[in-house]
Order: C-alpha cells, then sequence, then structure tokens
C-alpha cells in the first residue's frame, strides 16, 4: 500500500512533488529520467505531471518530480538582492519504476508525452536513457544544499579594477586579486598607508570601475 500527499515541499534546493511513504522497496529500483520542457515552464509541468499522477493513480510507477534550484545573492543598482535560480533550466528531472522488461510503462508514457509543456525525454537512438548514477548523484547534491547556502553571483574578473562602495574601506580602490566563489566573496588588493594590502569582501561591497 503506497500512501502519498499531494503537497510540495523543498528539500535543501530541491522542490519536490508528490511525496510518497510505503513504497521504499519500488522507490529503491526507480531510475531518474530527463525531460525537456518549455522555457520558463518548469513549475508549470512538474505541477501538471503531478497533478496527472494522483489523479491517474501511478504513484507506484512515478516518484520523485524535480526541479532543482539554488539561491542566488546579486547585486543591481547599487540594491542587494536574493531570487532562486534553476540550477537546469528547461528541464525537469522524473524518477520512474520500469516495466520488468526495462520499458517505460505505456500509461506512465502516455501521460507524460500527453502533458503540455513536455519536449522529450533525453536520450540516445531515439530512446529514453535514465541518468547515470554519477549524474543521478551530482544532480541531487547540487540541488540539496542547506538552506543557507548562497550562491553568489559574481561578475568579476582577476584583474579587475574596483572601488569598494560599502564597509570600512568605502571609497577603496584596488585590484581583484582572486575570486572566492564557495564563500560568496572577492579578494583585491588595495593600498593602505603606502603599503599594498590584500582584503577579502563580499562581491556586493565592490564593483568595477
Amino acid at each position: 500500500m503506497v500512501a502519498c500527499f499531494s503537497a510540495q515541499f523543498f528539500v535543501g534546493r530541491l522542490l519536490i512533488w508528490p511525496v510518497c511513504k510505503g513504497d521504499g522497496n519500488k522507490r529503491t529500483h526507480m531510475q531518474f529520467f530527463v525531460l525537456r520542457v518549455a522555457s520558463n515552464k518548469e513549475d508549470q509541468v512538474r505541477e501538471k505531471l503531478a497533478r496527472k499522477v494522483k489523479i491517474e493513480g501511478l504513484e507506484e510507477s512515478v516518484g520523485r518530480i524535480l526541479v532543482p534550484i539554488e539561491r542566488v545573492r546579486s547585486v543591481k543598482g547599487g540594491v542587494r538582492r536574493e531570487s532562486d535560480r534553476k540550477l537546469y533550466p528547461g528541464y525537469v528531472f522524473i524518477e520512474l519504476n520500469l516495466d520488468k522488461d526495462g520499458r517505460i510503462p505505456d500509461k506512465v508514457w502516455f501521460m507524460i508525452k500527453e502533458t503540455e509543456g513536455v519536449g522529450d525525454f533525453i536520450g540516445s537512438n531515439g530512446k529514453p536513457t535514465a541518468m547515470s548514477v554519477k549524474d543521478q548523484a551530482k544532480m541531487l547534491e547540487e540541488a540539496e544544499r542547506k538552506e543557507d547556502e548562497i550562491v553568489a553571483s559574481v561578475q568579476f574578473k582577476k584583474g579587475d579594477r574596483i572601488k569598494v562602495t560599502n564597509g570600512a574601506f568605502i571609497n577603496f580602490e584596488g585590484d581583484v586579486d582572486e575570486i572566492i566563489p564557495d564563500k560568496g566573496m572577492v579578494r583585491i588588493i588595495t593600498t593602505i598607508f603606502g603599503r599594498p594590502t590584500p582584503l577579502e569582501l563580499e562581491y556586493w561591497q565592490i564593483e568595477k570601475i
């Protein structure tokens, strides 16, 4: 017996729908496939697929339907902003339980293909191909970042001439020495008391000049 709930929820940065309980054994044998979908329609396609799965009672054949996102911090017009960005724009990941012959069940195939916004499966020789274990693990790892892990949208490169716009060193000028993306920071070299001095600043605290 499989019990499913229709509410969507987040696991880290992974938006998931639906959630099933009691299908541990079946879930073990499920594989992820990738769907090409209409641009900027990823969320709508995911929701339509989830509704169809529930209405048609396909919970044992369809597992997670994923649109991985990440939280991005950027600065525009001097204003600091945070927004969600899709890690794989134009794609939806769907977890399927295959037939004994390794094929997608006909009912599931037609349910997916007849969903508005769905283009085609990613595959070879015209056939859907499941994600490799490596690619699946990479996708899930990227998507399951902790809520407080924000990716910096850094628009700088080494050698850029910049000016500090915020903090104790406001109006100081310098050159970008290193980008530190995992911390959302930039190391610059500026001059303090006549000596070259390295400073690590958050990317939104500086601007190009």
